[in-house]
């Protein structure tokens, strides 16, 4: 298999990665990386800081977001590339979202606490190095280090998700919102990690992924992330499906997050399957 080098969705400690942007594009270099986009949650802080040490490194820096969406009760992610981070509706649309995160972390803190697991919100903003961005992954790092769980993915399996105590429901962007801020910041709209779409335990069934797609691109989104890092094999052929039916471009990243936290370490990502049109196409 191809291997590509460009990596377009990760995060670094602006939103919920371990490294801080300088740390991350260094990181990014060393793994063979060339062009590189830094997508923080709900947040573009950290871009100016890894421009310029992409520059330093000699990587092609790309502006990008993932912005939290809720859509019919599944909490989904659309990424934004090639944005203009000072556009006024994305910064005050970011925002919103970011002032919700404080409210919904104290109503986590005080579910686990009624079970018995008390100091959770202070805990959690120890590991959150940007306290706008306070979010289930910081409370999950605290959970691990206190010794409640082995690693993260088991405390989200067993305190962060649907059914669990210390899952509380939020209301994140509208899709319509979400596509129009990064349009409107002259950017294009991607559809992260679609294999991952979940409401509780219950996975996004092919109907609902038909009809999610055709709402997101009428709506103006431009493309859908094939090979990332939580899809396997048979997602990377099955999304590149969807690609091709709903005539959208196919990108790719490994959504990484941080040393042993990460489905897939930075760079090196698989070829976009050859049926795909890759995003990059569509750039100068």
């Amino acid at each position: 298999m191809l291997m590509i080098d460009y990596d377009l969705h990760c995060h670094s400690t602006v939103s919920d990665g371990l490294l801080s942007p300088t740390e991350l594009v260094a990181r990014a270099a060393e793994r063979g990386v060339k062009i590189l986009a830094l997508t923080d949650h709900d947040d573009v802080d950290g871009l100016e800081e890894a421009a310029q040490a992409s520059a330093a490194c000699g990587i092609s820096f790309i502006n990008g977001v993932e912005i939290s969406v809720t859509w019919r009760g599944f909490t989904l992610h659309v990424v934004g590339l090639r944005i203009d981070p000072y556009y006024p509706p994305l910064v005050e649309g970011l925002r919103g979202i970011r002032s919700g995160r404080r409210h919904r972390a104290e109503l986590m803190a005080e579910s686990l606490a009624r079970c018995g697991i008390g100091g959770v919100l202070e805990g959690a903003y120890r590991y959150a190095k940007n306290p706008e961005m306070i979010g289930r992954t910081h409370f999950a790092r605290y959970l691990v280090d206190a010794g409640h769980c082995k690693d993260v993915g088991s405390v989200f399996k067993r305190y962060l998700v649907k059914g669990k105590p210390g899952y509380v429901p939020h209301q994140w962007a509208e899709l319509q919102d979400a596509v129009d801020w990064i349009k409107g910041a002259g950017g294009v709209t991607v559809l992260a990690h679609p294999g991952r779409y979940t409401a509780g335990r219950k996975a996004m069934g092919r109907p609902t992924m038909h009809e999610l797609l055709e709402e997101f691109t009428a709506m103006g989104g431009k493309a859908i992330e094939v090979v990332t890092g939580s899809h396997t094999p048979p997602q990377y052929a099955e999304f590149a499906r969807y690609a091709t039916e709903f005539g959208l471009l196919s990108s790719c990243g490994s959504d990484y997050h941080g040393p042993g936290e990460s489905y897939r370490d930075l760079g090196r990502l698989p070829d976009l399957p050859l049926e795909c049109k890759p995003i990059w196409s569509a750039w100068e």
